[in-house]
């Protein structure tokens, strides 16, 4: 199953140049780093990412991932993946721009 990130452009290239990355200053913040299904990725950018630009979406293989992601009840009482550990470039398996058309984001359309 893939999971995904929203990452702004300078925590995407500290990713890329780094290898591997404790996530978003709320992913230091909380613990873990932050990650939303298929189904949810809209309304996190919607809720976290409004009208910002300049963002990638990383999907991420969860089952690889191992025990290090719990799946825990957050927004909504909705289960949301949550990675207890840095967020490598191993773990990405694509990763593409998420442009933003003046009212949303645009994501792929072949998202899981």
């Amino acid at each position: 199953m893939l999971i995904y990130k929203i990452f702004r452009a300078d925590e995407w290239a500290t990713l890329q140049a780094q290898g591997a990355s404790d996530g978003a200053p709320i992913d230091v913040s909380d613990g873990y780093v932050h990650f939303s299904t298929a189904k949810q990725a809209a309304e996190t950018a919607a809720k976290y990412f409004a009208g910002v630009k300049g963002l990638t979406l990383l999907a991420c293989d969860a089952d690889a991932m191992g025990d290090d992601l719990k799946w825990e009840v957050s927004r909504g009482g909705a289960l949301f993946p949550h990675l207890y550990r840095q967020i490598k470039m191993t773990d990405v398996v694509w990763s593409r721009a998420l442009p933003f058309d003046r009212t949303a984001h645009q994501f792929p359309k072949d998202m899981e």
